[in-house]
């Protein structure tokens, strides 16, 4: 039976508040018909198990009309209205943000975070971990040979949470999706020495293929329709997905769906060398456990009607020219 091999997750009752970047204690909801969690499980992360029939088929914990929602690609502006969807339905979801963004939108991820929802790691640029054309050409420094491909994966995996927890001011969850769901077998074989569990999915919405957000909804509820269950792969940097996620959230209840959250057993400890290297990329004098809006902020605007006579002197000025 299935169910009784999915020893690396168990359900738990939620009281007390979890680290920042795991999910948060159970929250009131102020919406009294909203979509709701049915349960929230706590994943034992030791020897990086695997979620996902796409590509692993070992532990089966949901039963059926029961989904996992995940999001991966950011932060990004477009995280606003995924996170507004979900609150709104007073559902959890598993964000996996690319490092990178990480650092450029912290106020966004800390964001994530504060609305109970778990964030892992998607590695620092979006690489390709299998190589090819798509992952990051260095250059060569001077006196120091050229990484190898080993050395590369392993700085795109622990560089990626060392920026996510920058970004979270608070240390990430120890769950990895590899991009473009390219998993070669010594990077599976890493993030297991590390204790971090691996992520592929069980319905892919391909929204990141679509530009009508109701090609959206039909992919995720089709393909659900169909399978009945399981780990649904969406992307919080896309715009589309923003606007579709209310429709699909809407559709999960009316069709009886229920959506199950995951959380850690305990956060992921980042290496201090790929800290350092992560806050390296950071530009300037900056501390990200400030908001931008506690560092500028507009204390004094030019009067709309002042602006205005000044535009329509200066109009005048030039006819009269």
């Amino acid at each position: 039976m299935r169910l009784a091999r999915a020893i690396a997750v168990s359900c738990v009752m939620l009281a007390a508040p979890a680290a920042p970047g795991l999910a948060q204690g159970k929250q009131a909801c102020a919406n009294p018909d909203a979509l709701g969690l049915a349960r929230t499980v706590e994943v034992d992360t030791t020897g990086g198990p695997s979620f996902g029939f796409e590509q692993y088929k070992l532990y089966d914990f949901l039963v059926l009309k029961e989904v996992v929602l995940t999001f991966d690609d950011g932060p990004w502006p477009t995280t606003h209205g995924v996170l507004e969807a979900l609150a709104q339905q007073c559902v959890k979801a598993i964000f996996f943000p690319i490092g990178k963004n990480a650092l450029t939108y912290p106020d966004i991820l800390k964001e994530v975070a504060a609305a109970g929802h778990t964030v892992g790691g998607h590695t620092w640029s979006h690489a390709n971990l299998a190589g090819g054309a798509k992952f990051p050409r260095r250059v060569e420094k001077k006196g120091q040979p050229e990484a190898t491909g080993s050395a590369r994966l392993i700085e795109e995996i622990e560089k990626g949470f060392s920026a996510v927890k920058l970004g979270l001011a608070a240390d990430p969850a120890p769950f990895f999706r590899f991009p473009y769901l390219k998993d070669p077998k010594e990077a599976v074989e890493y993030l297991g020495s590390r204790n971090i569990a691996v992520f592929s999915h069980d319905l892919d919405s391909f929204d990141f293929k679509m530009h009508n957000p109701e090609d959206v909804v039909k992919s995720v509820m089709t393909k659900l329709e169909r399978k009945g269950k399981g780990i649904i792969l969406m992307h919080d940097a896309k715009s589309v997905t923003a606007k579709a996620l209310p429709t699909i959230l809407s559709e999960l209840k009316a069709k009886g769906y229920k959506v199950v959250h995951m959380r850690p057993k305990a956060p992921l400890a980042t290496l201090p060398q790929w800290d350092e290297t992560a806050k390296a990329e950071l530009k300037g004098n900056v501390s990200t456990d400030r908001p931008v809006t506690s560092v500028i902020r507009t204390i004094e605007e030019e009067p709309k009607t002042q602006a205005l006579t000044a535009g329509a002197n200066s109009s005048a000025a030039t006819a009269k020219k």
